[in-house]
């Protein structure tokens, strides 16, 4: 048999201001969405199947448009179809069906939505988009996302809380790097100086995505220096 599953807990609430924004903009959201998740759920619909069709537009927006240099038609579509991570949610805590399974697909699936947008700029920046300089840039937050995520995961893995608020996670790297892409994608329609909007943004991302890759690092490594003192002080007692 395999070793038995720890009980779901709840994150602590920070009162950094990040936090709050983000609990505010959630609770608006959730606010404004719950009556499309309750017909959803009237007309059957299964909150996996939400995740799944909102990670295929964000795919398909992102591999679609963006290659091609329609920023602001991507964007658009990434953006309604990154609300179905809401709306997921959302209809499992209505029929009271929040589980591990459902957060370990909703977790894998962001990763492969985030890979998809920062691919899909890589694609464009190594083509018609001319510049390898931009295209590697696109990679490191690709990749260096990656990383930030798996390193809270893995910390957690080994039962530490990895209690860090990091400079650019998740929500930060998506709205920094789709509201540029939009803001440039208007470029096409005759407003000047908005293409470097995209540069600056992936140049933000992957710095900042440093920043929280160390801010992590360091977290887990202070974290698992004090649970070993005390594991090894209760050994000696």
């Amino acid at each position: 048999m395999g070793q038995p599953v720890a009980p779901l807990t709840a994150r602590p609430v920070s009162t950094s201001g990040k936090a709050m924004l983000n609990t505010y903009a959630r609770a608006f959201f959730t606010r404004v969405l719950t009556p499309f998740a309750a017909l959803l759920i009237r007309l059957g619909v299964s909150p996996d199947a939400v995740t799944l069709v909102g990670t295929g537009g964000v795919v398909a927006g992102a591999l679609v448009f963006f290659p091609l240099g329609e920023f602001f038609w991507g964007t658009i579509v990434i953006t309604l179809f990154v609300f179905s991570d809401l709306v997921d949610g959302n209809m499992a805590r209505q029929l009271g069906r929040s589980s591990r399974w459902g957060a370990f697909l909703d977790s894998t699936l962001d990763r492969v939505a985030d890979s998809a947008i920062f691919g899909g700029l890589a694609l464009w920046y190594a083509g018609a988009g001319d510049s390898l300089w931009l295209c590697a840039v696109a990679i490191f937050c690709l990749a260096s996302g990656q990383v930030v995520s798996y390193t809270k995961a893995r910390g957690e893995s080994i039962g530490l809380p990895v209690n860090v608020n990091g400079l650019v996670e998740r929500a930060e790297r998506l709205v920094i790097t789709l509201v540029a892409a939009g803001l440039a994608g208007l470029h096409a329609f005759g407003v000047p100086g908005v293409q470097y909007l995209l540069p600056v943004a992936l140049w933000v991302v992957a710095v900042g995505s440093t920043v929280t890759l160390a801010q992590r690092v360091v977290t887990v490594r202070r974290e698992s220096a004090e649970a070993d003192a005390v594991a090894q002080g209760g050994n000696s007692a």
